[in-house]
């Protein structure tokens, strides 16, 4: 099974802002939706109470959401207490490529484990409260790229980009 990191990230590593993203980027939602649908996806509690309610639990996929919160509940998710467990989760599915989406906590636990990683590099530096973890592009090797132009719909230029973990 292949772990996966997928997220959208400023030039300053910017994911989030008021638990919102600060932007609005019709395109790269598309993007998030084809690529994790039919997939396992592993988030925060704090992700996943983001998320707006008319689009909770991500439809097309298997939710496992990762809490301490030991009572914690969401209609049609899994809930589990470690990344660890939503993994094994995962596996025990025969899930074929796991998607890690954030947030900011989960991203630094999962990222020791990735070999994979979907960003969406923002071609701009905002003001956030939440970031994605620095990391070594030499350790990574770019596979894929696709450039996205500014336009009426988007903000900001911004680039589809997929990254192997060097062995």
């Amino acid at each position: 099974m292949i772990i996966s990191l997928i997220a959208a990230l400023t030039k300053n590593h910017v994911i989030g802002k008021n638990n919102d993203l600060p932007w609005h980027l019709p395109d790269d939602m598309k993007y998030f939706m084809q690529t994790t649908k039919g997939h396992h996806v592993i988030m925060g509690r704090k992700n996943y109470d983001s998320i707006p309610e008319k689009f909770r639990p991500l439809p097309n996929r298997t939710n496992i959401v990762v809490t301490r919160q030991a009572d914690w509940k969401a209609e049609k998710c899994i809930t589990v207490n470690s990344l660890e467990d939503a993994i094994n989760i995962a596996k025990q599915n025969n899930e074929t490529e796991l998607f890690i989406i954030g947030g900011a906590e989960i991203y630094q636990l999962g990222f020791p484990l990735t070999q994979r990683m979907y960003l969406t590099e923002i071609q701009t530096e905002l003001a956030g409260d939440t970031f994605f973890p620095m990391f070594a592009k030499s350790e990574w090797r770019e596979t894929s790229r696709i450039h996205h132009v500014k336009d009426e719909r988007h903000a900001y230029a911004f680039d589809f980009v997929v990254y192997d973990k060097r062995t």
